[in-house]
C-alpha cells in the first residue's frame, strides 16, 4: 500500500458523500471534513506511513541526532517497517553544520511527538505550515496535538539547528518563515494546554532559550540584508536543491528564460552540455558541480546553464515558502537580494514575543534587549520598506538599492505584526483593492503562471491580512475578506468534496492552471483547515457574513 493511500481512500469517501447531495455550500459539512482530516493527516514515528520514504520505500532511512539513544518505539517500528535507523555524523548547533550531500543517503529526521502533515503526498512536518495548523488544532480543541507540534519544532531547533523547511535531511540547509514564537503563544494562551501555572512556566523556561537560538539564525551574516538592519532569506547549500527527482524543473527555467530574453536578469551562462575537466571545474563556481550532482549535470538546454547566483536565489525562495513566485525575480531567482516586508514583519513580531516571554520569566535585561531590537527593526522597515507616497510597503532589493515595483500581498504583514502606525494602517487599507477579488485576496497583481502569484490565493496570507486588519480596527474589511475566502472553501468543498492548498481568487474556485513550477493543487489541507476555522470564528464573532453584506450595501448607499 502506498504511503498516502489511506488519505486518498478517506478523501474519496468524503467526496462520494459530499457529491451525493446537492452541491450547496454548507459550513457544517466543511467543518466535519476538517474534524476528520486532523486524524488522517497525523503522523508519528511508530507508523510505517510516517517512516517510509515514498521516493525510495525500499531504502528508507530515519536519522537520529548525533549520539541520541534509539527510542524503543522507533526501534520496533523501524524493524516492522524495514526502515534503517542511522545517526547524524556530528552534533548540529546551527544550519549548515552538516552538508546533506555528504550523507550516505537522504532520509527522514526523527521527531519524538506526533505531528500533522500538510496533506496529499506530504509526509513530513513542514516549517511555516505548522503555525497555521497549530492555530486550527487549538481552535478545534486538539491542544495536546498542537503542543506536540510545538515541542517537535523546539526539538528541531535543539538538535537540527533551527526550524526546518521540513524534517528531511535535505532540508538541513534552510529554515522557513520564522513563526516559532507565534506557535508558542498559541499554546501558551490556551488555558487547557498545561495542567497548572507551574507546568506552563516550566515549559516556557525550556522553550525560551530555544526560541532565542532559532532567532539567531536570522541575524547571522548570511541572513542579513546588507547593511540595512533587515534580514533576508538564505539557504546554506549550493547548486540545485537535492530533493529534486530530476532536472525537469530547472530545464523549464532555462526554457522560459530563453523564450523571454528581455525578462532574464542574467540567470543564464553559455556552457557545454558535457564539459571537460577544466570546464567542469570552472562551473563549480559559475554554475554548479556537474561531477557530483546528477541534477546539475542535467540542467542544460540549447547551450545554456543556470548561474550560481540563480541557484542561491532559488534556494532562498524555498526558504521563503513562496515556491514558486515571480515577485522576487523570474522563478524567484533573486529572492536572496531582497529585504522582504513579510520576513521582517515576522521577525519584528518574533522580537516582541521574545520581549513578552522574557518579561514573564523575569528576565528584565533580556526584555529590554528585545524591545530595542524590535524598535531598531521597525525604524529600518520604515526607512527601506515603507513608501509614504504610495501608502504601501514594498520589498527592497538591497543589492541594486531599488524597491520592488510589483505590489505583493505581504505588504499587509506589518498589520499582523503590529509594526505599522495608525496612519500607515489607514493608508495601507486602501491597497486592498489591488488584491481583493471574488474568492478573497490574491498574492499579487500580475499573472505569471506561478502558484504564488495572481490569480492564486492561499490560506496563510489571507489569514495574516485578515487578522492584521481586524487588529487595527478595520473590522468590516476583515469580515468581508473572511467571508469571501471561507465562501470559496465551502463552495469548492460542496462541489469536489475536499479542501485544497490554494485557490483561484479571481474565480472563487480551485481551478488552478500552473505553467511555471509546481502544477499540483494538493488536497488535505492542513493550513487551509486551520485558517478556515480561525476565519469562521472571526465571522461568528462579528455576527456572520450577513453583516458583511449589510456593510457593503450601506457603503454603496452612502
Amino acid at each position: 500500500m502506498k504511503v498516502h493511500s489511506l488519505f486518498v481512500v478517506f478523501a474519496c469517501s468524503l467526496l462520494v458523500s459530499a457529491t451525493a447531495g446537492a452541491a450547496t455550500p454548507n459550513p457544517a459539512k466543511t467543518r466535519s471534513y476538517i474534524d476528520h482530516a486532523w486524524n488522517t493527516l497525523t503522523r508519528s514515528a511508530d507508523e510505517c506511513r510516517a517512516l517510509l520514504d515514498p521516493k525510495v520505500p525500499s531504502h528508507s532511512v530515519v536519522y537520529l541526532p548525533w549520539h541520541a539513544p534509539i527510542p524503543a518505539s522507533l526501534a520496533q517500528s523501524a524493524k516492522r517497517c524495514s526502515v534503517h535507523v542511522e545517526h547524524l555524523p556530528q552534533p548540529i548547533r546551527q544550519l549548515g553544520d552538516v552538508d546533506p550531500t555528504k550523507l550516505p543517503a537522504q532520509g527522514l529526521l526523527y521527531l519524538p511527538h506526533p505531528y500533522v502533515v500538510p496533506g496529499g503526498f506530504f509526509n513530513e512536518m513542514y516549517g511555516w505550515d505548522s503555525y497555521f495548523i497549530v492555530l486550527g488544532l487549538v481552535a478545534d480543541h486538539r491542544t495536546p496535538l498542537a503542543l506536540d507540534m510545538v515541542d517537535n519544532a523546539l526539538y528541531e531547533v535543539q538538535h537540527y539547528g533551527a526550524i526546518l523547511n521540513a524534517n528531511r535531511t535535505y532540508y538541513l540547509t534552510r529554515s522557513q518563515p520564522p513563526l516559532l514564537t507565534a506557535m508558542m503563544a498559541a499554546v501558551l494562551d490556551d488555558p487547557s494546554a498545561f495542567p497548572d501555572a507551574q507546568a506552563r512556566h516550566a515549559w516556557l523556561e525550556h522553550a525560551y532559550p530555544l526560541a532565542v537560538r532559532n532567532y539567531e539564525l536570522w541575524t547571522r551574516k548570511q541572513h542579513l540584508a546588507g547593511n540595512t538592519g533587515l534580514s533576508r532569506y538564505w539557504d546554506y547549500g549550493h547548486g540545485p536543491v537535492i530533493e529534486m527527482p530530476d532536472s525537469d524543473y530547472y530545464v523549464g527555467v532555462i526554457r522560459w528564460l530563453l523564450a523571454h530574453p528581455s525578462q532574464n536578469p542574467g540567470y543564464l551562462i553559455k556552457a557545454p552540455q558535457h564539459p571537460d575537466a577544466a570546464q567542469a571545474k570552472m562551473l563549480t563556481t559559475t554554475s554548479c558541480d556537474v561531477t557530483t550532482s546528477k541534477i546539475c549535470a542535467g540542467d542544460w538546454l540549447d547551450g545554456y546553464r543556470l548561474t550560481a547566483a540563480y541557484y542561491s536565489g532559488d534556494r532562498a525562495m524555498r526558504e521563503s515558502g513562496f515556491d514558486t513566485d515571480f515577485h522576487f525575480g523570474p522563478w524567484g531567482g533573486s529572492t536572496e537580494q531582497y529585504a522582504g516586508t513579510g520576513l521582517n514583519s515576522l521577525l519584528y513580531r518574533y522580537e516582541r514575543d521574545l520581549q513578552h516571554f522574557a518579561t514573564e520569566l523575569g528576565k528584565t535585561a533580556d526584555a529590554d534587549r528585545w524591545a530595542k531590537a524590535a524598535e531598531a527593526r521597525r525604524a529600518a522597515i520604515d526607512k527601506y520598506l515603507w513608501k509614504p507616497q504610495q501608502g504601501r510597503y514594498m520589498d527592497y532589493d538591497f543589492v541594486t538599492g531599488k524597491s520592488s515595483t510589483d505590489p505583493y500581498l505581504t505588504m499587509f504583514y506589518p498589520l499582523w505584526a503590529g509594526v505599522a502606525s495608525k496612519q500607515q494602517a489607514q493608508d495601507l487599507v486602501k491597497q486592498l483593492k489591488l488584491f481583493e477579488h471574488k474568492g478573497g485576496l490574491a498574492m499579487s497583481t500580475r499573472i505569471t503562471g506561478a502558484q504564488w502569484d495572481a490569480p492564486y490565493g492561499w490560506a496563510p496570507t489571507n489569514w495574516i491580512a485578515v487578522k492584521g486588519l481586524d487588529n487595527y480596527g478595520f473590522h468590516a474589511d476583515a469580515l468581508r475578506i473572511a467571508c469571501k475566502f471561507t465562501g470559496t472553501v465551502d463552495r469548492v468543498f460542496a462541489q469536489r468534496g475536499t479542501i485544497f492548498e490554494k485557490y483561484n481568487m479571481y474565480q472563487g474556485n480551485a481551478d488552478v492552471k500552473i505553467t511555471a513550477g509546481y502544477k499540483t493543487n494538493v488536497i488535505g489541507f492542513g493550513w487551509t483547515n486551520g485558517v478556515y476555522l480561525k476565519l469562521r470564528s472571526l465571522i461568528d464573532s462579528e455576527g456572520g457574513c450577513g453583516m458583511a453584506q449589510a456593510e457593503k450595501t450601506t457603503a454603496v448607499a452612502h
